[in-house]
């Protein structure tokens, strides 16, 4: 087949797309670094890193090679069977995790990832259920739609799996009333990223995690967007000396390549054979692309890298004119400008203007470029927004 001319390419995608991503005007064909261009030629630095799935940036070299290696060697494996990739890619990010001894089940997003804490909280307690926060966001498969608590996302699809409650974030008073006999977990984002990039507090995250001890409900955390190194910290549950018995893993873990992960901790006893299962989970190529990962992390300081760039980003960000900016959030590389008015057109300002970010609620303006991301990339972007923000 050949293929359509460049022109061609964004009538065809609207042609045959299914209708529920907002409508863009740009094709991106290519990437370096933290630099997108699209099929025009034209080159933006791209602060939303596929929702902070690139944090190595785009077509990093050892990423690259690592998976044109591993496609060349062996593409799949059913996870039934041993795998060479697959058990270095554990033993490899097994030390990094803030879980005990864990054991890892290997999948292909974010979404799953929840899906299977879930599952596993449920076999491993007995108990039925599951208690999450207002402003959730934990992905839109059934499981994991049912642990969101945004409207938006959930009442097209209701009824959802029985069980859940949602109680205020921040609140420990309403979440001792909610977790009773019945309660297999309680599931929390350390920040909370599409609410608009909200961290919560020390404080009551380890309350969070105390009363769950004392009751026997297992302490999920949802590291699928503040993990590798987003925040500054390898993990967001460091930042608090936070040790979950679940924990959830998506977006970078891969580099770009699908992937996710449950880690799991000693607290649920080995699960039985066939009660989950994922055809791809685990696959060579996925953890040849982890192992890329880890080496880029170890050799490259992209966590000291976030922490400082992000400090320093964050500084800048809170001298653009208020009340044009009401506030900035956020911890490393993970933030959110605060505009107190709908962020579209400040978004698609900066489109324009050559610099890709991504709503941070409905208000802000959320910033997760890749870690590899140069400072004079920043504050390009930085110019950018001062320039959106005020128009």
């Amino acid at each position: 087949m050949l293929h359509a001319p460049m022109t061609d390419y964004l009538e065809l995608e609207r042609r045959h797309a299914p209708g529920v991503y907002a409508p863009r005007d740009r094709v991106f064909v290519r990437g370096e670094g933290a630099l997108l261009f699209d099929s025009e030629g034209r080159r933006y630095v791209d602060c939303a890193a596929g929702q902070g799935v690139a944090a190595l940036g785009h077509a990093h070299p050892r990423l690259v090679a690592a998976v044109a290696r591993q496609a060349a060697t062996l593409v799949t494996c059913s996870a039934g069977w041993p795998n060479d990739r697959r058990a270095e890619f554990g033993a490899r990010l097994a030390p990094y995790l803030p879980v005990k001894d864990p054991r890892l089940f290997l999948c292909n997003s974010g979404t799953e990832a929840v899906e299977g804490a879930l599952k596993f909280a449920r076999l491993a307690t007995g108990r039925k259920g599951i208690v999450a926060l207002e402003r959730a966001f934990h992905g839109r498969t059934f499981g994991a739609l049912s642990a969101t608590a945004n409207p938006k996302y959930r009442d097209p699809f209701l009824p959802l799996v029985p069980g859940f409650v949602h109680v205020p974030a921040g609140d420990l008073q309403a979440l001792g009333a909610a977790v009773g006999a019945d309660t297999a977990g309680v599931i929390l984002e350390v920040v909370q990223g599409e609410a608009g990039v909200l961290p919560l507090q020390g404080e009551y995250l380890r309350g969070v995690e105390r009363l769950c001890r004392e009751r026997g409900a297992l302490f999920i955390v949802d590291e699928i967007q503040t993990g590798f190194g987003r925040t500054g910290r390898m993990f967001a549950c460091e930042h608090h000396g936070l040790t979950p018995d679940l924990l959830c893993l998506g977006k970078a873990i891969g580099g770009g390549v699908p992937m996710g992960a449950v880690a799991i901790g000693p607290a649920v006893a080995p699960l039985t054979e066939g009660s989950h299962g994922s055809t791809f989970g685990g696959n060579p190529l996925a953890c040849a692309a982890g192992l890329a990962v880890l080496d880029a992390f170890d050799e490259e300081g992209l966590v000291e890298r976030s922490a400082e760039l992000g400090a320093w980003f964050a500084t800048e960000l809170r001298k653009l004119p208020a009340p044009a900016v009401r506030e900035v959030r956020g911890l490393g590389l993970m933030l959110a400008v605060e505009l107190g008015r709908p962020s579209g057109p400040a978004l698609k300002a900066l489109v324009d203007e050559g610099v890709i970010a991504i709503a941070a609620g409905a208000t802000g303006v959320r910033l997760l470029p890749p870690l590899v991301i140069r400072r004079e990339d920043l504050e390009v972007a930085l110019a950018a927004l001062g320039r959106a923000v005020t128009a």
